[in-house]
């Protein structure tokens, strides 16, 4: 009996096929690195065969000889769904350092405990707004500027709980104008989410390289050592840091498996080894304070990895966004990329927000943000285009923060405009990306950003912006007196 032979167009197609069973991100004109995809994958990468045994982690003899070390990023005992970890092949393990000394002189700007003891935070009830944080220059033949790298140009600006004590995070911002060299860092206390405002980040990590641009956002895992080189000169951004906590794909319940932030937008790296023999120097961040050391070798040498305690980046734009159409306002929970748990039972310890261009249809609605007071602390960022509200000024590279409880919204003649306009369905967002870290609770801003250095880019916001604010309520009193005579009549 003849066999049976599929055909497209006419042509023979084979009976049965292979199929790749890795799908690779290819690189890009500003992006030379490929990527594995996926969030909270548990990832297998090598940069030579066959070095990853398939029955265990550790055999007694690794191929080439290389070194197998395992980074956890949870309890061991946590449960399965819970464990974070990395299984990695290095050509020397980690171990092989000299000394580690305290070395305060590396950046004195970096805050890690927010308790009431700290003399160096405080509570602040007022609304605040920061002008876009000063770069320093771009260094240049004759040695102008003073070289600044990643770590170096770290300053907090506020946070809640303590490093210490393995409870709640830190906001920070970043400013550089040098590359880290044959130096790397590695943050002890908590993860790391950084947003580029300008300026690419050429990251290296242990697990491979990613180059982050602004307009996506990257996640660094906790106690796992990285560089960063700035391609475009001079950088700015900002950073969220969370202590013995990790930022996760938020619920989306009824909104089902689709939409906001899909996991396979998420870029993981490929395995690449470096081969370096020169002298290189490891920072460490432990309860706030800056460690170092030296070795004489790379840290960058690992040449396969497995697990899911990996670096990871994502492409804002790829944000699904999720608005209602035809009445009233959705909460802005809505537009959360990333969520970080807490202690406390259905109260994220933050949120991670994304607005974005996109449609707004609603009828009979108003529009702009409504005037509330939240339990939650809103600190609010500008990477590019125009910021929407008009409370209070914010540009590029700027801060806004609104203390929990205390009430915020837009200007009396924002609300007019608002309430008496005709509506029909408008593109809000044109070109614009702006963020918002959505904390639980209070927070305590630093000295440093309220007193020092960076309350040179505060501007006050104006109270007398309040005193045009009339009661409409009052025009209306024949109409009162009508319905409730209307009303007793009943």
């Amino acid at each position: 009996m003849a066999s049976l032979v599929s055909r497209a167009n006419g042509n023979p197609l084979p009976q049965t096929a292979t199929a790749k069973t890795e799908f690779t991100k290819p690189p890009t004109p500003d992006d030379p690195y490929s990527y594995t995809t996926g969030f909270g994958n548990r990832f297998i990468s090598q940069a030579l065969p066959g070095v990853i045994s398939w029955s265990q982690n550790t055999p007694q003899k690794v191929k080439y000889d290389l070194y197998s070390e395992q980074l956890n990023g949870s309890a061991v005992n946590a449960k399965r769904n819970d464990i974070r970890h990395v299984w990695m092949y290095r050509i020397r393990p980690s171990v092989a350092h000299g000394p580690v000394r305290l070395d305060p002189s590396i950046n004195k700007h970096i805050e890690s405990s927010f308790l009431s003891s700290n003399p160096n935070v405080e509570s602040c009830a007022a609304q605040q707004a920061w002008d876009p944080f000063p770069i320093p220059g771009a260094k240049t033949a004759c040695g102008d500027a003073q070289p600044i790298n990643f770590v170096q140009g770290i300053r907090t600006i506020g946070g809640k709980g303590d490093a210490g004590l393995q409870e709640g995070l830190a906001v920070h911002t970043y400013s550089a104008n040098s590359n880290m060299g044959r130096e790397a860092f590695c943050n002890n206390d908590g993860e790391m989410l950084i947003l580029p405002q300008q300026g690419r980040l050429d990251i290296t990590t242990e697990l491979g390289p990613l180059m982050v641009r602004p307009g996506e956002v990257f996640v660094m895992p906790s106690g796992m050592r990285f560089s960063v080189r700035l391609p475009d000169g001079p950088s700015r951004g900002y950073i969220h840091e969370v202590f013995a906590a990790h930022h996760d794909i938020p619920e989306r319940g009824v909104i089902g498996p689709n939409g906001m932030s899909m996991e396979r937008n998420f870029c993981a790296p490929l395995a690449r080894y470096d081969i370096d023999e020169n002298v290189w120097s490891i920072i460490h961040k432990l309860d706030g304070a800056l460690h170092k050391c030296q070795q004489r070798h790379t840290p960058f040498d690992v040449v396969a990895w497995h697990g899911n305690h990996a670096p990871i980046k994502y492409d804002l734009n790829e944000f699904v966004s999720l608005t209602n159409s035809i009445k009233d306002q959705a909460d802005p929970t809505l537009y959360t990329v990333l969520s970080v748990p807490s202690n406390k039972k259905d109260t994220p310890l933050s949120e991670f927000m994304i607005f974005t261009e996109k449609w707004i249809t609603a009828e009979g609605t108003f529009r702009p943000p409504y005037y509330h007071r939240n339990m939650s602390t809103e600190v609010m960022g500008l990477i590019f285009g125009e910021y929407g509200g008009s409370s209070h000024a914010l540009a590029p590279g700027g801060l806004s923060y609104e203390a929990a409880y205390m009430p915020h919204g837009e200007t009396y003649e924002t609300w007019q405009a608002a309430s008496q306009r005709e509506l029909e369905p408008v593109k809000i967002c044109r070109d614009t990306m702006a963020f918002m870290f959505h904390i639980g609770g209070s927070l305590k801003l630093t000295k440093w950003a309220m007193h020092g250095q960076g309350a040179k880019s505060l501007h006050p916001s104006d109270p007398s912006q309040w005193d045009s604010v009339r009661p409409g309520f009052f025009d209306h009193t024949e109409q009162i007196a009508a319905d409730i005579a209307t009303e007793n009549e009943r």
